[in-house]
């Protein structure tokens, strides 16, 4: 027969703990909504930066033998952000914690994911540093690309957020019948098609100037010299490859008389989305709405939007906003804090996720 306090220790050590990560009161936000949902107390830990900017964390209270599950949301102080959870995830694993599952709802460089010129793949390096750290298991939502889960070398859950968007835009959007998806560039139209083919609504896509972030020019190709020394062997002639013309901005799809909804996973520098709204309006849609999961909304995003064509930009509170939204009353938030605490929950009880993506498309 088993003594009381054995029991009682294996009774905490099947616990688990939510911590938050960062030390901005913006950012414990979504925290504290979550574990409200979830009726426990934001774990016990002081983050803050020292006069030489050194992150310092000291947890308060025993993590031994737990679940221990550290919400991040990324502020514009991304690299801040970053050592904050490195930090306090060292400190769980040196604290003997049990599994330290990292819930990012946007993971930071994920658009460093690909190899442009002469750069590094910087996504890939971050996820090393948090396997590193202690991280066991992260919780993100939509990923940039994909293909990123391939970067961790533990378990990955990529939530989406396209439900909550959806029911915004049969709840929010008034004659939303009227209305059509359009994809802002031809890499966008898979996750466009998803939302209209649920929506049972058409889809348009624009094409033409493309985001030059994403644009083939920047990938290498360019960086051999045209002309070479003939010094010795010259080597193979390759042929000199044509560069690459984008045509003016078109919209492959009727957009006259309806409600245009332009659906994207990161809204950050906005001038993209303010031509499409401007040739939106100009093939006769009467209202333009940006649809997105991270509303990171930099520089003078809010000013921007606020002087556009655009009618109303709806982002979920992956990311803290609050500034941008008193700057700009065109800014609406989607709460998706319910699905990231169903999320702790399955995960720390071990009961199947599959439930969090019915319905969900592969394109989302």
């Amino acid at each position: 027969m088993r003594c009381a306090c054995t029991a009682d220790r294996e009774t905490t050590r099947s616990g688990y703990r939510v911590f938050s990560a960062n030390s901005t009161n913006a950012c414990t936000e979504l925290a504290k909504k979550i574990t409200e949902r979830l009726g426990v107390e934001l774990g016990r830990s002081v983050v803050y930066q020292e006069s030489n900017k050194e992150t310092r964390v000291d947890v308060k209270e025993s993590v031994r033998g737990q679940d221990i599950f550290i919400i991040q949301t990324i502020p514009r102080d991304v690299n801040t952000a970053i050592m904050e959870l490195l930090v306090m995830a060292y400190a769980l694993k040196t604290s003997c914690a049990k599994n330290i599952i990292g819930v990012i709802p946007y993971f930071p460089y994920s658009k460093q994911c690909k190899m442009r010129k002469r750069g590094s793949i910087v996504c890939k390096l971050l996820t090393s540093m948090l396997a590193k750290a202690g991280l066991t298991h992260i919780i993100t939502m939509d990923l940039h690309q994909k293909e990123i889960q391939g970067f961790f070398s533990f378990p990955v859950d990529n939530l989406r957020a396209s439900p909550f968007l959806i029911q915004y835009i049969q709840e929010e959007i008034p004659d939303y019948r009227n209305a059509i998806i359009v994809a802002k560039s031809p890499s966008a139209a898979k996750r466009a098609q998803s939302y209209a083919e649920r929506l049972r609504l058409g889809l348009a896509v624009m094409h033409g100037e493309a985001n030059h972030s994403e644009s083939d020019m920047a990938d290498g190709r360019n960086s051999p010299p045209l002309f070479r020394s003939t010094t010795g062997h010259t080597g193979l002639e390759l042929p000199l490859m044509m560069a690459k013309e984008k045509p003016p901005i078109t919209v492959v799809g009727d957009v006259g008389g309806r409600i245009a909804i332009i659906i994207d996973d990161i809204i950050d520098d906005v001038e993209d989305f303010v031509a499409a709204a401007e040739i939106l309006k100009e093939r006769g849609a009467y209202k333009i709405y940006i649809m997105a999961t991270h509303g990171l909304l930099s520089a003078d995003a809010p000013r921007l939007i606020e002087e556009s064509a655009i009618d109303e930009v709806v982002v979920t509170n992956t990311v803290p906003h609050e500034v941008q939204k008193l700057q700009c009353p065109k800014i609406k938030t989607v709460d998706v804090s319910m699905i990231l605490a169903e999320a702790i929950r399955r995960i720390h009880n071990g009961e199947s996720m599959a439930y969090l993506f019915r319905n969900i498309a592969v394109d989302d």
